[in-house]
């Protein structure tokens, strides 16, 4: 029973820790006017492209800048590190902090406190993945930008893959079926919070309407891989098809 109770515990305060959105409190510290409800990824010609519908670091970077969106990523994963760490010190035996790993994602994507509203969860999955595994996360995140930003040369399978990298990682040299399922969830989760604006990009790079150079432009870690490619002149598709 005491198992139960610490498991559900474990579950609502990262919960809780995980709605708190940095993007929403950063973004009316520094630019009170500004609306992060309604953001567009730019297209190469200056115009409004695709829709986004979460809100978190890749928004606030389009609105106030690449250096506004890197801070409030790197705060994005500190908040995914905090509570998976403390729950793993306290019960360094048990797996309760795969589940504090798996709750302040629900939180970050689904906050109670913004009407259910939040960001794609990337930052703080992988605050949460560098304490689960810090190798693997490593490993498996250079592994997913590579595979989709030097092979399949698309932005949103550059931003996914890494999760799918981190589950093979895990079955490979965890192979227990609680960090297999966790492995499992977390692909689940991220991969629902970002329905919305997959459909929105697909149909868009369907139309040719992406400039995949202009979207890597407008966060951090896209303008680094950006420069990347040029410098081994990989060249980013524009269009769809």
């Amino acid at each position: 029973m005491a198992e139960i109770w610490i498991a559900l515990a474990t579950a609502a305060v990262s919960y809780l820790i995980g709605s708190i959105s940095i993007a929403r409190i950063v973004s009316r510290l520094v630019a009170p006017d500004v609306d992060l409800e309604n953001v567009h990824m730019p297209k190469a010609d200056g115009t409004q492209g695709q829709h986004l519908q979460t809100i978190g670091a890749t928004t606030a970077s389009i609105k106030l800048g690449p250096r506004v969106g890197c801070a409030i990523g790197i705060l994005d994963i500190l908040k995914g590190v905090l509570p998976v760490l403390v729950v793993k010190l306290l019960f360094p035996e048990q797996f309760y902090h795969l589940i504090a790993a798996v709750f302040v994602v629900v939180g970050h994507n689904w906050p109670i406190y913004y009407r259910f509203r939040g960001g794609g969860g990337m930052s703080p999955t992988y605050g949460g993945f560098f304490v689960v595994d810090f190798i693997g996360t490593m490993v498996s995140s250079v592994a997913g930008m590579i595979f989709g930003f030097f092979i399949i040369r698309d932005i949103l399978i550059a931003y996914t893959s890494g999760l799918w990298f981190f589950l093979v990682w895990l079955i490979i040299f965890k192979g227990d079926w609680p960090h297999i399922v966790y492995g499992v969830v977390m692909n689940v989760i991220f991969t629902i919070a970002l329905i919305p604006d997959v459909k929105d990009y697909i149909n868009k790079k369907r139309a040719g309407e992406l400039d995949m150079g202009a979207s890597m432009e407008t966060f951090p870690m896209g303008r680094g891989m950006l420069k990347i490619m040029k410098f081994f002149k990989v060249e980013p598709r524009k269009k769809g098809g």
